[in-house]
């Protein structure tokens, strides 16, 4: 016996039918909202200025059960990290911190480096 399932997405704002699922954040609260096209065209173009105007932190999936954790800092490619790594321990060495050449940097250091 063969059994199908249809999923039938609902507009959560008008009632309509819905053609997607848009996952968005907020203040470290992931959402879901199912939307037609239009909507979440609309929802798109109202966060624009925002998203433009922010950093962006990295993807975090709502289907992972969890929130992204939140950073003080924006995601960085490889090579820039590395360069911001090294800086805090030269920063760290001229100042007195003990920091391994290798290896994680204590978050004291980091936050110290920081905090300059």
């Amino acid at each position: 016996m063969a059994r199908k399932v249809i999923t039938v997405l609902t507009d959560d704002l008008d009632g309509g039918a819905a053609d997607r699922t848009v996952e968005f954040s907020l203040d470290g609260v992931a959402y879901a909202i199912d939307l037609s096209d239009h909507n979440a065209g609309a929802l798109r173009k109202a966060l624009d200025v925002y998203i433009t105007a922010g950093r962006r932190m990295g993807r975090g999936g709502i289907d992972s059960g969890r929130v992204a954790r939140r950073s003080m800092h924006p995601v960085t490619s490889g090579s820039s990290s590395r360069a911001h790594t090294r800086a805090i321990r030269e920063w760290a060495a001229e100042n007195g911190y003990q920091v391994s050449e290798r290896g994680r940097i204590p978050t004291s250091v980091v936050e110290a480096y920081n905090n300059r």
